[in-house]
């Protein structure tokens, strides 16, 4: 009987979104989150791990990178396009409507084999239909993975998107 090894990617993702901007809260993001309550949630789960995000991992695993996705550098990228997600994209699809969100203070966490990813759209950014995201290191500007999924049209508020990827 041969052995195998087997490893599980789960990427899960929640849009919190809320009928306030998160300007005034910037930097103090978890204040906002317990004063506001979100009018609506999504959740789902599934994404597309890219080679390029797979390549910048072990890059970083043994030591032949620098760009780590830490608050400084980890960003989420929002766009428009419906394209189909495959492995060999590097980034978001969206021809003009796409933008990156730095990391909410605190963020990236990572525990028990996790890390959550977490940012947050004011009320002026990101307001054209979310069919599409990324975790995006913005230095190496190499993005670990794509996951498209018509998340609803923001006009404004904040919309706050988490995306929790554990390894097992």
């Amino acid at each position: 009987m041969e052995k195998q090894d087997t490893a599980k990617w789960l990427c899960r993702y929640r849009l919190s979104k809320y009928r306030e901007d998160i300007g005034a809260y910037r930097g103090k993001e978890a204040e906002f989150h317990e004063k506001f309550q979100p009018y609506e949630i999504i959740e789902g789960e599934g994404n597309c791990l890219l080679n390029s995000g797979i390549n910048e991992m072990w890059d970083l695993i043994v030591g032949d990178s620098a760009n780590h996705f830490n608050n400084a550098a980890a960003q989420i990228g929002v766009g428009d396009s419906s394209t189909a997600a495959t492995p060999s994209q590097t980034d978001l699809q969206a021809a003009t409507n796409k933008t990156y969100k730095g990391m909410e203070s605190g963020y990236p966490t990572s525990t028990s084999q996790k890390a959550i990813f977490k940012a947050s759209f004011g009320d002026a950014e990101a307001n054209y239909a979310w069919n599409e995201w990324v975790v995006k290191q913005s230095t190496s500007a190499k993005c670990l993975n794509r996951k498209v999924d018509s998340l609803g049209t923001k006009s404004s508020g904040t919309w706050t998107l988490e995306v929790s990827i554990t390894l097992s």
